[in-house]
């Protein structure tokens, strides 16, 4: 990952939401489960990871607006996932923000 990919990241909110996942990962992953239609030891490396920090992001992270970490992890899923995986992503996340963020 270059300089310019990561123009514009809010680094520090970035690394406190990687390490709040990496912590949660658990409470994350049984948030998730319900909602997708394999096993996560099926899920694309790219696809799991995508979805563990945005699922976070929506349990824990209320101030940031649901459509907004759906959207952002769209995005990422476009630059990084397999050429469906946005749909997917969008898919999943879709079905969980409602449940969450009652």
């Amino acid at each position: 990952m270059t300089e310019q990919d990561m123009k514009g990241v809010d680094t520090p909110y970035f690394r406190k939401l990687f390490r709040q996942t990496v912590e949660n990962v658990e409470a994350v992953e049984r948030t998730m489960q319900g909602y997708l239609d394999r096993g996560l030891e099926e899920l694309d490396p790219i696809e799991k990871a995508i979805l563990r920090l945005a699922v976070y992001e929506l349990q824990f992270e209320a101030d940031v607006p649901y459509k907004v970490v759906i959207n952002e992890a769209i995005e990422v899923a476009k630059v990084f996932g397999a050429d469906e995986s946005h749909k997917y992503i969008n898919g999943v996340l879709d079905k969980i923000a409602p449940v969450v963020r009652r």
